[in-house]
């Protein structure tokens, strides 16, 4: 069967099962997009590329697939560059394919001409610059297959143009990947598994560290039997929410810089961490030669990479975290640790008295109750896609996620204007989900134009702004540690009723906590996408806060009097 190289991209993507692409076209893709309507793939339309490779990304997260998005060559492809490093950073499995000039332009800088492979180097599992067309479907093929296995992450395909236009057989069977090593066997040796397993046995105040490996390993079940049957409370990274229910009496909360005090109190006073699927990220262990002092370790991660790269650890096993925790569970005995939960619960009641839902709004709105009272008259039945700042922590610490993959959040890079194109990715893989995001006003104003998106979509989400006028969590490190010399900080904004209303969508204006129950419950009944501009306390900060190269446990704490 002969093809052009454009034909043949379709026809590999289509057999990959892929049924949403999210892009812009331009003038190095042109043969692709003349080829599009002759395969049954919907092309979502971006407004910019960033917000591509973001939807790219909330497709992958929700569903566990592969997400696909385009751009052409130059500018297009630079545009990406973003949200390739979102996914990078995040462990997410997206593939991203750009247009190049013709091979004889290559090196010549002609127009629109950038070394985009060059570019995304260091922030792509792997690249592929395609010249010929009778390269395009085994790269494709790979592409997918190392996007998606061991740890996940992003490809980049790059094709030049007269490839696309240029025809070959197209070999579908003789495209298989074959890529040596990738996937090594790795089993450790049954010993390594007994010393886990002693270890385990021994310990009195052992804490697991759930990480997102538990997610994307399928594992939830395995470590759920493990922490129950040992008796272990669980402390969750950021992205590690939602990967076990918050309900669950051993679910401690989150970890780390804005994590709770009580676990991270608990982790400097463990005598073993069972880090499962996580990477010991800076904003989780405060600093290193502090961290866990008394703690025995073990940490199972799926890449090697990951192992004493920032914490030395006494067993390491190198496994996909589902299997090598059900091994474990095989040896672990049935213990009670109730002595060692006592002592967690007494630091959770007094970090608990300290909490701001204990305190009076007084006419004033804050960010806590607006994300506490949203959990509550949505009870914790949406998928919630936070964006970076202040309201990402509160919405860890209040939304309780009870439900897998309902978290979607940028972790790792911490990009601002990730939740608006990320929740229509989301959206569309998952219609039958109600998609929330939580945002705050400068985030939003980043990718504020994918509002345009959405309404040519037709997608409904509700996009809740956390509107205090500042650029939250930067003004809040000026308040603590620079004087209150909020330099740059202060932020205007348009009437996001007003937007909402220009892009022929909904918009409400929350002023007071009386008015949230109304707004929620509007927004969820209307047809399409609703903004909700919550108008918050503009010089609020997020407790507990652990300072940069403080330990753990020496925490900014909310003082008891609410101030």
């Amino acid at each position: 069967m002969k093809l052009t190289g454009a034909q043949i991209f379709w026809e590999c993507l289509v057999r990959q099962g892929v049924k949403h692409v999210f892009g812009i076209p331009g003038g190095a893709t042109l043969p692709i997009y003349d080829a599009l309507p002759e395969f049954p793939i919907h092309h979502v339309l971006a407004r910019q590329e960033q917000g591509a490779a973001h939807m790219a990304n909330g497709y992958a997260r929700v569903t566990g697939g592969v997400g696909v998005a385009i751009a052409t060559s130059g500018p297009g492809a630079t545009n990406l560059v973003t949200g390739i490093a979102t996914a990078m950073m995040d462990s997410v499995p997206i593939v991203c394919f750009t247009g190049q000039v013709s091979s004889p332009l290559l090196g010549t800088d002609a127009f629109q001409e950038v070394d985009v492979t060059g570019i995304t180097l260091p922030i792509t599992k792997h690249n592929y610059l395609v010249t010929r067309p009778e390269d395009i479907a085994p790269a494709i093929r790979e592409a997918f297959y190392l996007a998606n296995s061991g740890r996940p992450g992003p490809v980049l395909v790059d094709i030049t143009k007269d490839a696309q236009q240029k025809t070959c057989e197209f070999d579908w069977e003789g495209s298989e990947p074959h890529v040596a090593g990738y996937l090594p066997n790795y089993q450790p040796a049954e010993s390594v598994y007994e010393q886990a397993v002693s270890m385990i046995n021994a310990a009195k105040r052992p804490i697991i560290l759930a990480g997102q490996g538990i997610t994307l390993s399928g594992a939830s079940k395995e470590v759920i039997e493990l922490a129950e049957k040992a008796h272990v409370p669980m402390a969750m990274t950021l992205l590690g929410i939602g990967s076990i229910p918050a309900s669950h009496p051993l679910n401690l909360g989150m970890m780390g810089m804005h994590g709770e005090a009580w676990v991270n109190k608990a982790i400097q006073e463990s005598d073993l961490l069972l880090a499962f699927g996580m990477r010991f990220d800076d904003r989780v262990t405060g600093t290193v030669s502090t961290y866990a002092p008394n703690a025995k370790k073990i940490h199972i991660d799926i890449d090697p990479s990951e192992i004493n790269k920032i914490v030395h650890v006494d067993i390491s096993i190198i496994s996909d975290l589902r299997p090598a925790v059900a091994k474990l569970n095989r040896g672990v005995q049935k213990s009670d640790h109730q002595e060692w939960i006592d002592f967690i619960e007494e630091m959770r009641a007094e970090s608990k008295s300290r909490d701001i839902l204990n305190i009076p709004d007084n006419d004033q709105l804050f960010v806590a109750h607006v994300i506490h009272d949203i959990w509550k008259y949505t009870e914790g039945n949406v998928v919630v896609v936070s964006d970076v700042g202040q309201h990402q922590m509160w919405e860890a610490q209040y939304y309780k996620h009870e439900h897998f993959r309902s978290l979607i959040t940028s972790g790792g890079l911490g990009t601002m204007g990730f939740s608006t194109p990320t929740a229509i990715g989301a959206k569309i893989a998952q219609p039958e989900k109600e998609i929330w995001t939580i945002v705050g006003d400068g985030s939003f104003q980043m990718t504020l134009n994918e509002l345009a998106t959405i309404a040519q979509e037709k997608v409904k989400i509700v996009i809740a702004i956390m509107d205090n006028g500042y650029l939250g969590m930067v003004r809040q490190w000026q308040e603590m540690f620079y004087d209150k010399k909020y330099s740059a900080t202060p932020l205007s904004s348009p009437d996001f009723v007003k937007l909402a209303e220009a892009y022929g969508l909904h918009g409400i204006h929350v002023n007071k906590r009386s008015e949230i129950q109304k707004a929620v419950e509007e927004a969820r009944k209307a047809p399409g996408t609703v903004i909700l501009d919550f108008h918050v306390v503009g010089e609020d900060s997020v407790y507990p806060m652990v300072p940069a190269g403080k330990p753990l446990d020496d925490m900014i704490q909310r003082p008891k009097n609410g101030n």
